[in-house]
């Protein structure tokens, strides 16, 4: 319990989300007395609550819903024949979400961690004032502190969100009744996965984007793969467009007015326009911190307040890449890095992202268009899900991987895939880069047959039969 007076700990961390329960959890490890501060009656913020664990859950309830896992599998179409129940839907996501906050919790109490429920802002560089929903007053004061508050979903101005047919990424997990007809506002990540897992419920949804390019983070031949396979799951793109008007009629349909002049009307509105740091009610001037560009904190090398020493913080609240993974890895880095712990060997050079779309994407390393614009001479070796038979197994027959090779010495420089399990897939890759193996490592290997690991194997038989052609060809 702690007591009015202000209680002192070797660390106070400001946010229990996935990287605030990490940071938490290594200084616990350490020995450490530390005070994790939760805003929610909950631990787990978005990562747990309502963004990563909830909207993958939500998907893959969605693909059992449908059938869309196994209507290729029998030569029968076995999708939902009733009308799916908001509560069918929701289900699995609230258990799921149950169990891993009971998971935090319980290792958080293992780890000695005190936990106080409450809005917090910073006093001073060291003092930390949370205010519980009751309105009672806690004061901590920390040697170390790590900020990693979240981030919250921005809300347009032209979108009217008090009506309950319209919704950001937080609110569209509150649905009361599934839309007819959906259109999601920006192909971002979060919007085309939303986007898939209502389409894969049957919705007719629609999504608008100002781009004219899907993810053009991704390798270009896997970002138009996507877009093709999104397609063929009823999704229907608008490129080059803005929204000018959102207008929601008390009785009817939502009319949504595009720059192009088109209309489109629809019984719900998922608005993905990016996020935006939870750093406005912390008081950060009272810390000696500058807010950067939509609340951001700026930090250095080891996730070290770039103004004050003895602050850390991460996770979005520091920007990009803004994943529940790596924002894991960053706290307890930062954590190993305040208490000056030589175990810690930093966060890895290599980050894989993975997007949940249907079907999956994931890569890791460089994309084609990276090594062409840096004059890095290399061979792609790929192989289809199709051409497998666990892919025939799982029924996926527009899967592939994608490996690209140094042309010189076959070392391994980027992984990509797209198809079922393709954020599992992806590590094995992860791995072998942060190896530098070459593709003799998966020549030699032996894998489980029928796996997807056999992907890699005649991915890499692929570009391996480019390689010896080519030094047969030099040596004529």
């Amino acid at each position: 319990m702690i007591e009015a007076q202000t209680a002192n700990f070797d660390l106070v961390v400001i946010g229990g989300g996935p990287a605030g329960v990490s940071g938490a959890l290594a200084a616990g490890v350490l020995g450490k007395k530390v005070a994790l501060i939760e805003k929610e009656a909950v631990v787990g913020g978005a990562g747990i609550n309502t963004g990563t664990i909830p909207s993958k859950t939500l998907r893959e309830t969605a693909l059992v819903l449908s059938g869309g896992r196994s209507r290729r599998l029998f030569g029968v179409d076995l999708s939902l024949r009733r009308e799916a129940t908001i509560s069918d839907f929701m289900c699995h996501e609230r258990h799921v979400k149950a169990q891993e906050r009971k998971r935090s919790e319980g290792q958080l109490a293992l780890r000695g961690v005190t936990t106080i429920h409450g809005s917090a802002s910073f006093l001073d560089p060291h003092t930390v004032k949370i205010v519980s929903a009751l309105g009672e007053e806690t004061r901590v004061r920390g040697d170390r502190i790590l900020i990693a508050t979240g981030s919250s979903p921005l809300r347009p101005p032209e979108f009217h969100f008090e009506d309950d047919r319209i919704h950001d990424s937080n609110e569209i997990l509150e649905l009361k009744t599934l839309p007819k007809k959906l259109v999601v506002i920006g192909a971002g990540v979060i919007g085309c996965e939303y986007a898939g897992t209502f389409a894969a419920l049957g919705a007719e949804v629609h999504l608008v984007d100002g781009r004219d390019t899907l993810l053009p983070f991704l390798d270009r031949e896997i970002s138009r793969s996507l877009e093709g396979a999104m397609k063929e799951n009823g999704i229907r793109f608008h490129w080059k467009e803005k929204v000018l008007v959102c207008n929601a009629q008390e009785t009817g349909s939502v009319s949504i007015k595009l720059s192009s002049g088109a209309t489109i009307e629809s019984d719900g509105v998922l608005v993905c326009a990016g996020r935006s740091s939870n750093t406005s009610t912390l008081n950060t001037a009272a810390a000696g911190l500058t807010l950067g560009h939509r609340g951001l904190i700026q930090v250095g090398e080891h996730y070290q307040s770039t103004e004050v020493s003895h602050i850390y913080a991460a996770g979005d609240v520091i920007g990009a890449p803004a994943l529940a993974a790596t924002g894991i890895e960053q706290a307890r880095h930062a954590v190993c890095h305040a208490f000056d712990e030589p175990w810690s060997c930093g966060l890895s050079p290599l980050l894989p992202t993975g997007i949940y779309t249907i079907p999956e994407a994931s890569f890791v390393g460089d994309t084609e268009e990276m090594l062409i614009e840096k004059k890095v001479p290399y061979i792609v070796g790929r192989c289809r899900y199709c051409d497998i038979p666990r892919g025939d197994i799982i029924g996926d027959n527009v899967g592939f991987l994608k490996l690209l090779f140094h042309r010189e010495d076959l070392r391994l420089l980027g992984v990509h895939v797209m198809g079922e399990q393709a954020t599992e897939v992806v590590h094995l890759g992860l791995l072998a880069m942060m190896m530098k193996a070459t593709a003799d490592l998966f020549h030699q290997t032996c894998f489980n047959y029928p796996t997807l690991g056999d992907l890699y194997k005649y991915a890499t038989y692929d570009a391996m039969l480019q390689y010896r052609h080519r030094k047969h060809e030099v040596t004529q």
